[in-house]
């Protein structure tokens, strides 16, 4: 999620991570719906989506394949402080420097770099 070339990223306690926001679909929902549906619920933040970005396919640690599908989205309405909730604990506005070094995942920097079309830092 983008603000003003500042990207959104999350603080997870109970995997003790930083990650871009994300979540799960529900029985019914469009990709695009979870997706707003989800940043909401994890950072209070209002957004819209803009462009499908990788997708990222996976079998976690039980055995089950997992689909995750990324957007590169925009802020619509952001709350004047964030508050913390069972998922989330910090949300910081960073940029894209800044975002590649804090996020512990290669392909979490690597959907930064491709949501501002390569500008991001030098990545991992």
């Amino acid at each position: 999620m983008l603000d003003g070339g500042q990207v959104a990223v999350i603080h997870r306690p109970r995997y003790d991570d930083w990650s871009l926001p994300k979540g799960k679909l529900d029985p019914g929902e469009t990709w695009e719906a979870a997706a707003v549906r989800e940043v909401e619920e994890e950072t209070g933040v209002l957004a819209r989506c803009e462009q499908e970005l990788a997708s990222h396919e996976y079998v976690d640690r039980k055995g089950r394949p997992k689909v995750v599908r990324w957007w590169r989205m925009s802020v619509v309405r952001r709350p004047e402080a964030f508050e913390e909730n069972d998922e989330v604990d910090e949300l910081r506005w960073v940029g894209p420097d800044d975002a590649e070094a804090l996020l512990d995942y290669e392909h979490d920097r690597e959907l930064v770099r491709e949501a501002l079309g390569g500008a991001a830092g030098t990545g991992r």
